[in-house]
């Protein structure tokens, strides 16, 4: 398998050098990092080149990496039903970037791409209809972002006395924001090897 997927790298830097940023076969699996503004004809050149036939768009996500200029990676996981192979393709963006919207290649990245802006605020450019799909219309934030907070800014309740939902400010006790980073067995009354708290 590992052999068939450095084939497929080979063959894919070969036919789109001007796209392919890096390519490296890991855990069984082939990522290919393109350039952003090449990403639709690449999707386009997986899709239909003979040798790849990635026909099927499987998810749309991203990760977040706080520290760099380009914060965020948008990945791509296709598949060929025809080979029998899986890809990933990734993108960098900045925050106040753009990534291309990969509906004109593949219609079904319209929802994926609605959970990413939704959950990163990442802006696909092109998308007819890039609105909050799990979120409320009120939400604030990002909630896969690293710099939000685990609490989120917002509680809701419904309240009996009200008939209704309230949104209300997240009010945590003092207590529950003290985190020693122990083991969730530390009241066991056995130690595993690793769970000693450090000083």
């Amino acid at each position: 398998m590992s052999e068939a997927l450095e084939e497929l790298s080979a063959h894919v830097a070969l036919k789109r050098p001007e796209a392919v940023v890096s390519a490296a076969v890991a855990w069984g699996e082939l990522t290919v990092e393109v350039q952003p503004a090449h990403l639709l004809a690449f999707l386009e050149f997986l899709k239909t080149d003979a040798r790849c036939r990635f026909g099927q768009l499987i998810d749309i996500t991203a990760l977040d990496h706080p520290e760099r200029e380009r914060r965020f990676d948008v990945v791509y996981h296709l598949l060929s039903m025809q080979q029998n192979q899986r890809i990933r393709v990734k993108i960098a963006v900045a925050e106040d970037e753009f990534a291309p919207s990969a509906i004109p290649v593949h219609p079904s990245a319209n929802w994926y791409e609605r959970e990413t802006f939704d959950m990163f605020g990442i802006l696909f450019s092109g998308h007819p209809d890039l609105r909050r799909l799990l979120t409320d219309y009120g939400f604030r934030g990002h909630p896969l972002r690293k710099d939000f907070p685990t609490t989120g800014y917002t509680e809701v309740r419904y309240d009996e006395a009200q008939k209704r939902v309230v949104y209300e400010p997240v009010k945590l006790v003092q207590e529950f924001r003290q985190f020693d980073f122990m083991s969730p067995w530390e009241g066991a009354q056995y130690i595993l090897p690793g769970d000693e708290k450090k000083a």
